[in-house]
């Protein structure tokens, strides 16, 4: 399990409504010249970004959306990789779940996992969080997929024990699958407003952009895992 290290800072007011969680990134740097996907072929390379609405890009236009923002962001590093939005507003773990496995029809090379909000906001059983995340995960392994798992964290007007329970859930995950964990996805994001919508929930244009900032260096690190490992015969 490769874990990110970050100081973290949790929310500390209730949630109303939309998505309420906070995920993080960290400086990686990759050993080396980085790695180009591709780049003999020309054919890109292809990330499912799965998850919810701050997938999806609930609020904002077209382009502004995170996968959008994301391919943008790793062209300009030389990366020839195309990310697929597999965002769906409102969706809970139960419901990425059953609908994964018609989103592998874009035959992903890596994945990035995030979800989990949605469980958290209707007080649902983490043991069930955990359970859905864990067949994704099987189901991705299974595959031959790695994977960049986006942990979450509970609001804490949910009361501290469901709070421990369900942050829980990630590391958890990570240590069992041997997958690198991302803890928080709108570190730096979350609580501004100059970097929300007018719900407070969900990240605007100017918001994404420090999103994709903050976790490029994690997903150019799997990608550069899968490439070596490709080139391996892995």
């Amino acid at each position: 399990m490769t874990i990110f290290p970050r100081t973290l800072s949790f929310y500390r007011r209730p949630a109303c409504a939309g998505v309420f969680l906070i995920l993080a990134a960290t400086a990686l740097s990759v050993a080396g010249a980085p790695v180009r996907a591709a780049q003999d072929s020309g054919t890109p390379l292809t990330l499912l970004a799965f998850g919810d609405s701050l997938i999806h890009g609930y609020g904002l236009r077209a382009g502004e959306t995170f996968p959008e923002r994301l391919e943008a962001a790793l062209r300009a590093k030389g990366y020839n990789v195309r990310v697929v939005n597999g965002g769906n507003s409102g969706d809970t773990t139960a419901a990425g779940l059953a609908r994964l496995d018609w989103m592998l029809a874009e035959k992903p090379d890596m994945v990035l996992l995030e979800l989990g909000a949605n469980d958290a906001l209707r007080g649902l059983d983490p043991d069930r969080t955990y359970a859905n995340l864990d067949a994704i995960l099987r189901r991705l392994k299974v595959a031959g997929i790695p994977v960049l798992l986006a942990g979450m964290k509970a609001p804490r007007n949910l009361g501290a024990d469901y709070a421990r329970r369900f942050d829980a859930i990630f590391t958890r995950l990570a240590r069992v699958h041997d997958v690198p964990l991302y803890p928080f996805f709108l570190d730096g994001v979350a609580l501004d407003p100059a970097l929300n919508q007018d719900d407070g929930l969900h990240p605007n244009a100017a918001g994404v952009e420090v999103i994709v900032a903050r976790i490029l260096p994690n997903v150019i690190a799997l990608i550069t895992q899968h490439t070596r490992a490709a080139a391996a015969g892995g």
